[in-house]
């Protein structure tokens, strides 16, 4: 009797189920969960340290720089190369970004369709303005140039695609949080304000400019980075009233001057308003003449 109980308990702890365990997924600051991807992540750190970088660098200075073993380095290095975003200048050990990042950028849909739309009509605006002409769109607090043309003229300002900088520094930024929501231009500032860009009375003297720029439906500025060079800049439109980039013309003014300023203005404001239709929106036509700032 007494066995017949213990074979009876003993069956019972062999066919007791096991405890199910749970696995915790660590949860950020954000509430959201912290999935950790360390290759993805040491990825990105070299391709974030190259892309602030003016000159080529090795391996083992990307280490370095990211306070870690060459080992760990070396194998995202030959996976990023291999994959074509670094590439070895001629003649060279050391490493750079190649363009595909950029590449990337400009097939994502929204840039890709602007870009598209505007190409063509900034080719003519250049040609029948003899100036150059650029397009930027706002990229967190700063501009980056998406699309520019050259002057047909045998001196001009030329910006590099790509290029970023402060948007409170450039026209184009300026024009772009004009045009945005309020709630996104107090955002800005809030966020220009807490960095520390630039001291509090000069950002208060950049949201009355920004303003401005909303009322008159561009911003105008002679100086601003070269001398003798008048920024006008126009802003891009969607059917919302929002701006989704600035078209910018760096009117060099000097005695080889073939289209006078205003009638440049004109042109620069025509093919503005064109491609702000392609967008769904519509551009008010500012009065004339344009005013200096």
């Amino acid at each position: 009797m007494a066995k017949a109980a213990q074979d009876k308990s003993a069956r019972k702890r062999k066919t007791a189920p096991p405890k199910k365990t749970s696995v915790v997924t660590p949860v950020g600051t954000d509430g959201r969960r912290d999935y950790a991807v360390p290759a993805l992540e040491k990825g990105l750190d070299v391709l974030e340290l190259m892309a602030s970088l003016h000159s080529p660098i090795t391996p083992s200075q990307i280490a370095q720089r990211l306070g870690r073993s060459l080992q760990e380095v070396y194998r995202v290095v030959l996976a990023l190369e291999r994959r074509g975003y670094i590439v070895r200048p001629p003649g060279e050990e050391a490493l750079v970004l190649s363009t595909q990042l950029f590449g990337l950028a400009t097939k994502f849909p929204p840039y890709r369709r602007l870009v598209d739309a505007a190409q063509p009509i900034m080719n003519a605006l250049a040609l029948e303005a003899s100036q150059a002409c650029h397009m930027a769109v706002l990229d967190g607090l700063n501009q980056r140039i998406v699309a520019q043309v050259d002057s047909p003229a045998p001196i001009a300002i030329r910006l590099r695609v790509g290029a970023a900088s402060p948007a409170v520094h450039g026209a184009s930024g300026r024009t772009i949080v004009a045009f945005q929501p309020p709630e996104v231009r107090e955002w800005f500032f809030s966020e220009a304000v807490a960095l520390a860009l630039e001291p509090p009375e000069w950002l208060a003297s950049c949201r009355k400019r920004i303003a401005d720029i909303q009322v008159h439906g561009y911003e105008l500025i002679e100086g601003e980075v070269v001398h003798g060079v008048i920024d006008l800049s126009f802003p891009i439109l969607n059917a919302q009233g929002r701006s989704l980039a600035a078209l910018t013309m760096p009117f060099l003014t000097s005695n080889h001057v073939v289209v006078p300023f205003e009638d440049a203005a004109a042109l620069a404001f025509n093919a503005a308003s064109r491609i702000t239709e392609a967008m769904g929106g519509a551009l008010n036509e500012p009065k004339r003449p344009l005013l200096h700032a």
